[in-house]
């Protein structure tokens, strides 16, 4: 019973982000394809954890027909391989019904290789979600996009390219069907960031496994707005990475001697007060000695090879937040 409060405040604390992501900039991104996309990663996850499809069906609170139909209208489309039925709709109108809408008899030749009940049920979905509009009924309907969609400004190959370069780094060596499931992109734009990331030297071929890549660093300099996006999925996935480590080795409680882990400290403090500056300056204390460290280290990997089978990866992460300032304040100090 406690699990189960802990993954609702869990996903209550990410709808919390994910809002705050959606409406950032004045912004407001679409979230239809998140919900589905949320479906299939868990449902993906529970089969990862040895469930079966019937298990998984009573932990969602569906029967097992619900929930085998709404997996199927959400996963890979028979006749666009590499994209899911919903998604592989949705582009389909989104370019062929630019200038007009188009008919249900075209979309249904279209995905002739899909069940027809799963294609009817997927273009309702989009309509109850406002995302296409329908005109007519039955053979004679039309469908068209509502809305533009709401894409990234700037060319969304290049920044797809930090999250690909961030993604081959922490899971080195990376195939691109790994960075793929991922980070649930595209295989045409994974690859085509994999070219220019490897044309440019931010990765290389491995050595270690066949069609993999790796990077011996993944860096984002203070200061920079660019790729920040990329930076708190960095922040984040080491986080959650850290978690799920702790509760895979069975661990429910911290000692002293972890070396995965976590720790959240709270100071009430005030401008006057004589440790404020030092508690406000962790942050910055900690970025300094990570980077310093960093250095240190890969000088060293420089001219020294670590012995075969005995290399580890550290990841350590740390965040910083003050309640009850404003802009102003927080420039201030």
């Amino acid at each position: 019973m406690q699990t189960g409060v802990l993954i609702d405040a869990i996903v209550r604390q990410t709808t919390i982000l994910l809002a705050q992501l959606a409406t950032s900039g004045g912004g407001r991104t679409q979230l239809a394809h998140t919900a589905n996309q949320v479906f299939l990663d868990l449902v993906a996850a529970l089969k990862e954890q040895g469930l079966g499809n019937k298990v998984i069906a009573d932990m969602f609170g569906m029967a097992l027909r619900t929930y085998q139909t709404k997996l199927q209208r959400l996963s890979e489309s028979r006749t666009d391989r590499g994209r899911s039925l919903w998604e592989a709709l949705f582009t389909f109108v989104q370019e062929r019904g630019r200038d007009a809408p188009v008919a249900r008899t075209d979309i249904l030749q279209r995905f002739r290789h899909d069940d027809p009940l799963s294609v009817g049920g997927v273009l309702r979905d989009l309509v109850d979600s406002g995302l296409l509009y329908r005109s007519g009924r039955g053979d004679f309907a039309c469908y068209g996009v509502a809305q533009p969609s709401s894409s990234p400004h700037g060319n969304p190959d290049e920044r797809v390219q930090g999250f690909v370069w961030l993604c081959v780094h922490r899971l080195a060596p990376a195939t691109a069907e790994q960075v793929t499931e991922a980070l649930s992109l595209e295989r045409a734009l994974v690859d085509r960031a994999l070219s220019a990331l490897l044309a440019d030297g931010r990765i290389r071929p491995s050595e270690r496994l066949v069609a993999a890549f790796e990077s011996d660093s993944c860096v984002l300099p203070l200061g920079s707005e660019q790729g920040w996006e990329v930076a708190l999925f960095d922040h984040y996935q080491a986080m959650v990475a850290a978690v799920c480590s702790k509760l895979a080795l069975g661990k429910r409680a911290a000692t002293a001697r972890d070396l995965i882990g976590g720790s959240t400290f709270s100071f009430d403090v005030w401008k006057q007060h004589p440790h404020y500056d030092e508690v406000v300056g962790f942050l910055g204390r900690f970025r300094a000695e990570g980077t310093a460290l960093r250095k240190k280290v890969s000088a060293y990997n420089d001219s020294a090879a670590a012995p075969a089978g005995a290399e580890q990866r550290v990841v350590i992460y740390a965040g910083q937040n003050v309640l009850g300032i404003d802009d102003e304040r927080e420039e201030e100090a």
